[in-house]
């Protein structure tokens, strides 16, 4: 798929619909999918159900008993064809998060090995982590677990070819342009840089996910003694603001 023949509408399953903008993550892509996502949510169609978004397609469930597929398609097709969604305004209430980050020795056990593949030191990369700012691109895998990017092309570094057997909670991950952070002790194989203590999910709480798709994220560093001190802070350090 080009950006010339993006969006591509798909079928999923009997009560479910896909728009895409892409078939590889890029900002344009990524973009579209939230900004498309965003236009639904503002629609509030009767009889669609769900809306999500990944990182470079929208999503849509509906109840066929209210909606029909054919005419949700006959909905969706002209709202597709209005605008250059790669090209539209990121979503409104974005916010901008601040996650204090130890790089890193037994905190990061992965940054040295990380760092060589980008042909930088550990301290230039930490500087060059710590000092990037990245959108959330899409949540999965686990509750409230956000996909980061892009990073710079240098850090376009391969996925392990064996998995680590497990990153605590919490754990930065790095590989092919994108951090995740873990909301939940897992295996990966993604380079493990760097530890947050950022709270991801809080169940029963006014906001569960303390992430969401399009905020964007900064990765300031802290030593390592001053990352236990966060061990007594509920939020983990983290800062947020509404971005204008």
């Amino acid at each position: 798929m080009t950006a010339e023949t993006s969006p591509l509408l798909r079928t999923v399953g009997i009560d479910g619909l896909l728009v895409s903008f892409g078939d590889r993550l890029d900002e344009a892509a990524n973009r579209a999918a939230l900004a498309f996502r965003a236009a639904l949510e503002a629609e509030d169609w009767e009889g669609v159900t769900e809306l999500s978004s990944s990182l470079v397609s929208t999503y849509l469930r509906f109840d066929p008993l209210a909606l029909s597929h054919a005419e949700l398609e006959a909905r969706l097709r002209p709202l597709m064809a209005s605008r250059d969604w790669r090209e539209a305004p990121l979503p409104q209430g974005r916010r901008l998060h601040r996650i204090p980050t130890a790089y890193g020795g037994q905190l990061g056990p992965q940054l040295a090995e990380a760092a060589g593949l980008a042909d930088m030191t550990e301290a230039q990369a930490v500087e060059a982590l710590s000092s990037a700012r990245v959108r959330v691109t899409a949540l999965g895998f686990a509750p409230g677990q956000p996909y980061l990017g892009e990073l710079p092309p240098v850090w376009n570094i391969p996925r392990q070819q064996a998995l680590t057997p497990k990153v605590p909670k919490g754990a930065l991950v790095l590989a092919i342009r994108q951090f995740v952070i873990f909301s939940v002790t897992a295996p990966t194989g993604w380079r493990h840089v760097g530890q947050t203590a950022a709270p991801l999910f809080r169940m029963g709480h006014a906001r569960p996910f303390l992430l969401a798709p399009g905020d964007e994220v900064e990765f300031p560093a802290l030593s390592e003694a001053e990352f236990d001190r966060l061990a007594t802070d509920p939020d983990g350090g983290v800062t947020s603001e509404v971005l204008s």
